[in-house]
């Protein structure tokens, strides 16, 4: 009995310490053609954390010509190296499946990661990726920004989004109709991320799951113009 209920509280905090943690994808502040993945829960490395339930990431890297490629990775024990190529502004993204979970008796779950980044100038789209994966995007002016949370592309209002600010701090706040949030005045680093469920069963990793439940996240420098 100690065992099972050794086990259990086991896997219950590693339940806990995955939802607390995001994949975040981080620019190089000094080399515009380096970033690194981080899976933390905030915006630096936490060298409590592997990085081997999300050594599966793939991500991709579009420059300002709208050309995109597959990013080169380079996994370490508490990141993950991203090599940056072309021209500015780039945006780098991709998803990862973590894995399979469930507390108590509700629904075994998907989890799923869609980290974003912006590398240099916010582009006039705000770096927006498209598709189905569910995102975050930067709408800025003058030194104020906005992020805009869309779901297979279209606007998802009510959503929870936690902002982590220049100073520091950090902000949970909520999207509007337009899913948009409310506007955050100050130059510097942001941070974001959101998360969207999905009526989608399945199996991964010979688990089964009943529902999807991804987390969009967002790193992008903010300038004072």
């Amino acid at each position: 009995m100690l065992r099972f209920v050794t086990a259990s509280l086991f896997l219950a905090a590693a339940t806990a310490a995955a939802q607390a943690h995001f994949v975040f994808v981080i620019p190089d502040a000094k080399d515009a053609g380096k970033a690194l993945v981080v899976f933390s829960d905030d915006l630096g490395v936490d060298d409590a954390v592997t990085m081997e339930k999300i050594s599966g990431l793939k991500l991709q890297v579009r420059d300002a010509g709208g050309k995109a490629t597959d990013a080169k990775l380079e996994v370490g024990k508490h990141s993950i190296a991203v090599a940056v190529p072309g021209t500015e502004p780039r945006v780098v993204f991709g998803s990862v499946n973590y894995g399979v979970m469930q507390k108590g008796d509700a629904k075994p779950y998907l989890l799923a990661y869609h980290p974003k980044a912006v590398v240099g100038e916010i582009p006039a789209d705000g770096g927006k990726v498209g598709g189905a994966t569910p995102e975050l995007v930067p709408v800025a002016a003058d030194g104020k920004v906005k992020f805009l949370f869309l779901v297979g592309g279209k606007p998802t209002a009510d959503a929870e989004v936690t902002v982590f600010l220049p100073d520091g701090k950090k902000e949970k706040v909520k999207t509007d109709s337009q899913g948009l949030t409310k506007e955050f005045a100050g130059a510097g680093r942001y941070g974001a991320w959101t998360r969207t469920t999905e009526a989608k069963a399945g199996e991964h990793g010979g688990k089964k799951y009943e529902e999807v439940r991804h987390y969009a996240t967002l790193v992008v420098d903010v300038s004072s113009k």
